[in-house]
């Protein structure tokens, strides 16, 4: 039976439940338990906190989990990432007291709060820049302002909450991170099969089928447009000058799509979500 970790809690832990119910995995019906067994699927869930999931895996006490990029570098422990799962960005940058900073070269010696404290330090430590890490578990921007820190580390979106503690922004991206699974040495038995389940809900949320009756003489030109992911489908009519089609087009742009097959000659174009895939 396949051991899965899955957040109890936090940012990813709607998106990443939402993801196993739609490939097909029972979920908890009450947000306080903490295990669940899938007999159907033959896999075994635990609900834990985001940042213990990485742990748990590197010491084989589960096989898989989901988890942040950032909080798996951060435990430094021989976890691996196998597949991103695409919700959850975050960008990681540092930020300190506006001019007094110009790049990395400038924190040395200094202190650098972070609720990060393992990936700060490697990411550092990588190029040879020594500084004394403070670390905290929340609202690292208030830090400078307090006197406990120098400068920060820290996720930022719109960097609106680092301007608001009177900080900004310097030096390079730490890190992209998104929400991944992560493993241990070896994959154990039906890894493969959660990861083509979850390839699939990816795939089905990216993808829209499109719909369409087109004259027959214009298919070439219509698949210019949009090929689909092998080729399109097409379908003779009772008219023999016209035929139906249906194919695979990214979510993003799909409206420009339609438009364009539109323009071409297209009729009756129809739009549907696709809710797993395998391809």
């Amino acid at each position: 039976m396949l051991r899965i970790a899955v957040p109890n809690k936090g940012s990813l832990s709607d998106t990443a439940a939402d993801m196993l119910a739609e490939a097909g995995y029972a979920g908890r019906r009450d947000s306080k338990q903490l295990h669940l067994i899938d007999s159907a699927n033959d896999v075994e869930f635990f609900f834990l906190r985001p940042r213990d999931i990485a742990t748990y895996v590197a010491l084989g006490a589960l096989d898989v989990g989901i988890t942040g990029r950032d909080l798996l570098l951060d435990v430094r422990m021989p976890a691996r990432e196998i597949e991103s799962l695409g919700f959850g960005d975050s960008t990681f940058r540092f930020a300190g007291p506006p001019g007094r900073f110009s790049g990395l070269e400038d924190l040395q010696g200094l202190r650098v709060a972070t609720a990060y404290p393992g990936l700060v330090d490697a990411f550092l430590d990588e190029r040879g820049i020594a500084v004394d890490i403070v670390p905290l578990d929340g609202a690292v921007e208030s830090a400078v302002q307090l006197g406990v820190a120098d400068a920060v580390a820290d996720v930022v979106s719109t960097g609106t909450t680092l301007r608001q503690a009177g900080l900004e922004i310097f030096g390079p991206v730490l890190l992209e991170s998104e929400a991944v699974l992560v493993a241990g040495p070896k994959d154990a038995e039906g890894t493969e099969t959660l990861l083509r389940r979850l390839r699939g809900v990816m795939v089905a949320r990216q993808y829209v089928m499109v719909d369409y009756d087109l004259p027959a003489h214009l298919v070439d030109r219509a698949v210019e447009i949009a090929s689909g992911i092998e080729s399109p489908t097409v379908s003779p009519l009772r008219d023999p000058e016209w035929v139906a089609v249906r194919v695979m087009v990214p979510r993003k742009g799909v409206n420009q799509v339609m438009d364009q097959l539109y323009e071409l000659g297209a009729r009756a174009i129809l739009v549907t979500a696709i809710h797993n895939a395998r391809l």
